[in-house]
C-alpha cells in the first residue's frame, strides 16, 4: 500500500480507498474516478481473496499508525475507530465465505454490474466509448461471480432458494424478449459508435443469459431444500456488518414489538380521521382509490423533484446550513427490473454527478401521494441526500474513506428514518393522509425488526401479539404478517421478504439506527439545556462522518 511509514490513521484510510478503487472499479465509478469507467471487478474467489488481503494489510498499517504522535487527535481517533470496525466486520463475513453464496434480489455482483452503467457519464463520444469497453468486460465479471457461486456449491454453502428464484426472474427481465436492458441502455449512444455499442451490448447480454441459465439449471436445483434463513451464528456476523455493533437480539426484538404497539395506536387515530370507524389498512386501501394521486411517470418524477426542492428551501437556514452543491439533488425513475423499494445514489466526489433518488414504478402510472412524501424525505431531503452529500462536501475535514466507502448501513438508514420523524416534528405532514403514510412507513420498519430477527432466529411470537401468538416465525408467517400490516401492494411485500432473507440484519438498522440518532440528540439536548441549538447539532452530526451504532450514540451525545 502507498501509505508511508509515518502515516497517521486518516492517511492509512485514504490509501486504502486508493487501493480499493484499483480492485473495485465499480466503487471508482461511484466516486467519480474516470479511469474506473472502462473496467469491472474480479468477482471470482481469487478476487475476493485479494480484497481480504488488502483489508488485512490495512489493519496492520492502522495498528502502527495509532502508535504515532498525533494519532490521538479527535479527527484521527474517529477515523481510526471507524476503519478498524468496518474492516474487521468485513473480514468476518469474508472469512465465513459469505461471498460464495451471495444471491439476492437487491445485492449481488450482477446487480452491481447492471446498476453501475446508470451512473456513468454519457455526454461525449469518449464517455460512450468507455461504456462499450465496460460492456465488453461484463462476461469476465459474471464468469467470476459464477465461479464463486460454484465454489460455494462445492463447499455446501448455499444461497437461499427463494432469493435464487427471484434473481432468475430478474435476470430474465433484464434479458427481455426483444431488446435487453443493455441494448436499450446504449440505444441513445452516438451514431459514430452505433455498431461498437450494439455489439458490446449483445456481448454483455449473452453473458447475462449464460449466468441466468446456469443459476436456473444448475444452481437452483442444487440448493433445493436449503433454508432461506441463516440462523443465529451467521445472523450475528451480518448484524455487525450492517449495524456496526453487536446487538442484544432479544432486546432488539422486544423493541420492535414495543414500536409496533405504539405505532398501531397512532395509526388507528389517523385512520379514523380519514375514514371514521376504519382500521389503518382499510383507510390506506381507501386512499389507494380515493386519495391524492400523481398521474404519469414523468409527472411523478417532476413532483418528487419539487417536493425535495421545497424541503431544501424550508430547511436551509433554519434547521440546516447547506452548501450550494449540497442543495442539488435529482429525482430519477429506476430502470426496469429493479427491486420494488426506492433508493438513493450519492454524488460523485467532485459533485459533477449529483445525488439522485430513484423510484421503481413496477409498471404503475398512478402513484398515491401518501406512499411518496415521507419516503422522499427519507431517500432525498433531509434524509440520505443531506447526510451523504454533506460527507462529500466536508471530505477535506474527514478523510476520503469516511466521506465515501466507510459507510455503516444502520447509521445511514437510521438518519434517514430520523429525517422522516423530523419532518413530522416540524409540521411537514399536516394532513391525516400524509401522516398515515408516514406512520405506515414507520410501521414497516418496526415490522422489519420483528420479522427479520424473528424468522432468521426462529423466535417465538409473543403471547400479547394479535398475530399467531406462541408460534415460531417462519418466512411464510413473516410474509403474512408483513402483508397484513402494510398498505403496500403484494409484489412489494414479496420483494421485501426476499430482501430480508437474502440480506439478513440489514433491514433492522432503520429502526435501531433511528433509536441511536434520537438517543444521541436527547443526550446532547440534556447536556446543553436551554442553549441546545438544533441547527448546529444537525450540521455537526452530519459532518462527523459514519460510525457504528454504539460509537454513534457516544459521539452524538458529545456534540
Amino acid at each position: 500500500m502507498p501509505a508511508s511509514s509515518s502515516a497517521l490513521p486518516r492517511q492509512v484510510a485514504d490509501a486504502y480507498v486508493d487501493a480499493l478503487v484499483e480492485l473495485d472499479p465499480i466503487t471508482g465509478t461511484y466516486l467519480g474516478v474516470e479511469k474506473s469507467n472502462r473496467l469491472l471487478p474480479d468477482f471470482s474467489p481469487a478476487g475476493q481473496q485479494e480484497s481480504a488481503a488488502l483489508a488485512r494489510r490495512t489493519l496492520a498499517l492502522l495498528g502502527e499508525a495509532e502508535t504515532r504522535p498525533g494519532a490521538d487527535a479527535e479527527a484521527e481517533r474517529r477515523c481510526a475507530r471507524l476503519l478498524r470496525e468496518r474492516l474487521t466486520a468485513q473480514l468476518a463475513v469474508r472469512d465465513a465465505d459469505e461471498d460464495l453464496r451471495t444471491v439476492s434480489n437487491l445485492r449481488s455482483p450482477a446487480h452491481s454490474v447492471r446498476q453501475v452503467f446508470t451512473l456513468m457519464p454519457t455526454g461525449t463520444a469518449e464517455e460512450w466509448s468507455a461504456v462499450a469497453e465496460r460492456l465488453r468486460a461484463v462476461p469476465r465479471a459474471l464468469e467470476g461471480y459464477r465461479a464463486s457461486l460454484a465454489l460455494g456449491l462445492e463447499r455446501k454453502l448455499y444461497g437461499g432458494p427463494r432469493a435464487t428464484a427471484t434473481f432468475v426472474g430478474q435476470m430474465t427481465e433484464w434479458i427481455g424478449g426483444g431488446h435487453s436492458w443493455f441494448e436499450e441502455f446504449v440505444s441513445s449512444g452516438p451514431a459514430s459508435l452505433r455498431v461498437e455499442l450494439d455489439v458490446a451490448a449483445r456481448t454483455a447480454t449473452q453473458a447475462l443469459v449464460d449466468l441466468r441459465d446456469w443459476v436456473r439449471d444448475v444452481y437452483a436445483p442444487a440448493i433445493e431444500g436449503a433454508p432461506d434463513t441463516v440462523g443465529r451464528e451467521r445472523y450475528a456476523r451480518w448484524v455487525r456488518y450492517f449495524n456496526g455493533t453487536d446487538l442484544d437480539l432479544d432486546e432488539a426484538y422486544a423493541y420492535g414489538w414495543s414500536e409496533y404497539h405504539r405505532l398501531l395506536a397512532e395509526m388507528r387515530t389517523e385512520a379514523d380521521r380519514i375514514l371514521p370507524g376504519a382500521g389503518p389498512w382499510e383507510a390506506l386501501a381507501h386512499l389507494d382509490d380515493h386519495g391524492t394521486h400523481i398521474e404519469g411517470v414523468d409527472e411523478v418524477r417532476e413532483w418528487l423533484q419539487r417536493l425535495m426542492d421545497e424541503a431544501i428551501d424550508a430547511l436551509d437556514g433554519t434547521h440546516f446550513e447547506l452548501a450550494e452543491r449540497v442543495r442539488r439533488v435529482e429525482s430519477c425513475i429506476a430502470p426496469p427490473g429493479s427491486a420494488a423499494a426506492p433508493y438513493y445514489t450519492s454524488p460523485s466526489e467532485d459533485f459533477s454527478r449529483p445525488g439522485r433518488t430513484w423510484l421503481p414504478t413496477m409498471g404503475e402510472t398512478r402513484f398515491p401521494v401518501y406512499d411518496l412524501v415521507s419516503t422522499w424525505y427519507h431517500e432525498g431531503v433531509p434524509g440520505h441526500h443531506l447526510q451523504l452529500a454533506q460527507w462529500a462536501h466536508v471530505a477535506d475535514q474527514l478523510s476520503r474513506y469516511q466521506a465515501t466507502v466507510g459507510t455503516v448501513s444502520a447509521n445511514c438508514e437510521g438518519w434517514a428514518l430520523y429525517a422522516e420523524r423530523l419532518m413530522d416534528e416540524l409540521g411537514h405532514l399536516p394532513d391525516p393522509e400524509r401522516r398515515l403514510g408516514y406512520l405506515d412507513a414507520q410501521m414497516m420498519r418496526a415490522c422489519r425488526v420483528i420479522i427479520d430477527i424473528g424468522m432468521h432466529l426462529e423466535l417465538e411470537i409473543p403471547a400479547d401479539s394479535p398475530f399467531h401468538p406462541g408460534e415460531r416465525w417462519t418466512p411464510e408467517l413473516a410474509q403474512e404478517f408483513f402483508g397484513s400490516h402494510s398498505g403496500r401492494p403484494a409484489d412489494f411485500v414479496e420483494s421485501e421478504l426476499t430482501r430480508y432473507l437474502s440480506m439478513p440484519a440489514q433491514a433492522i438498522g432503520y429502526k435501531l439506527g433511528e433509536r441511536a440518532w434520537l438517543l444521541g440528540r436527547e443526550n446532547a439536548r440534556r447536556a446543553h439545556g436551554d442553549s441546545f441549538d438544533a441547527k448546529a447539532w444537525h450540521m455537526a452530526a452530519l459532518s462527523q462522518g459514519p460510525l457504528g451504532l454504539d460509537d454513534l450514540v457516544e459521539e452524538l451525545s458529545r456534540l
